[in-house]
């Protein structure tokens, strides 16, 4: 009798359990990039680099080759290594400070040169590693430790929308999309697409994930995802916002 065939190993990326907070989405985003990595078996080519913040928890998930950055420069140093070896899979992920405040520069000048790296970008809408501050994010009328009587946009601005900046700056053939930690499958698949342009050298792709931190919000599991789901997602569309050029010129 032949032995019955061995069961495929759906992971191939090694992890482990995270270091978030208990209801971080920082965990989910992460499980999500793995999958992703797994699914178009790239591991052996990836470059993961992290950003200063809570993001920094994640230097040591994966068995991938890690960089972990100063605060805001994560991309220039993922565009360095690309240029450098333009073989290997370069990707930055970061939160909305790093890539939003401190890190804007970097992340405009990255899509108008049409950098062939994938930028990943956790919305959480406050800065949550240093107590909840006020963030380019934060939505009007929320309360954090520096906004107690809610953010007012008169004063402050709207909430800055990262995805819609970046497809309104980058070249044909980049990949621009927002998805949320309430949809893990579509989540998984914008970030695959993400990779699969970078492969194919298409040009700049970006991702932004709406996250949650109920640590600093102070919410409850029912509240957090109310949150996300109607309040977040009500400001922060997801979707697809800038489609790769290999799809553009497929539905042209």
């Amino acid at each position: 009798m032949q032995p019955a065939p061995a069961m495929p190993k759906t992971w191939r990326v090694e992890t482990k359990p995270h270091k978030f907070c208990p209801g971080c989405g920082h965990g989910l985003i992460l499980k999500c990039l793995g999958k992703a990595i797994d699914e178009l078996d790239i591991q052996s080519r990836v470059v993961y680099g992290c950003d200063i913040g809570c993001s920094l928890l994640s230097w040591d998930l994966f068995n991938l080759d890690t960089v972990q950055a100063h605060h805001g420069r994560t991309t220039p140093v993922m565009t360095g290594i690309k240029r450098a070896r333009p073989e290997l899979i370069c990707i930055a992920y970061m939160g909305d400070g790093g890539g939003y405040s401190i890190g804007v520069q970097h992340l405009v000048s990255s899509a108008m040169r049409n950098e062939k790296i994938t930028v990943i970008v956790a919305n959480n809408t406050q800065y949550a590693m240093t107590g909840g501050q006020m963030a380019p994010t934060t939505l009007p009328g929320q309360k954090t430790e520096t906004s107690p009587y809610g953010r007012d946009p008169g004063a402050t601005g709207m909430p800055f929308r990262g995805a819609e900046m970046v497809s309104s700056i980058v070249q044909e053939g980049a990949y621009v999309a927002r998805g949320s930690i309430s949809n893990l499958g579509q989540l998984t698949g914008f970030l695959k697409k993400a990779l699969k342009n970078q492969i194919e050298g298409n040009g700049f792709s970006f991702v932004e994930a709406l996250s949650a931190c109920p640590t600093n919000w102070r919410t409850d599991a029912a509240a957090t995802w109310e949150f996300i789901e109607k309040d977040m997602a009500g400001y922060f569309k997801t979707g697809e916002i800038g489609p790769a050029r290999g799809e553009a010129a497929a539905n042209a």
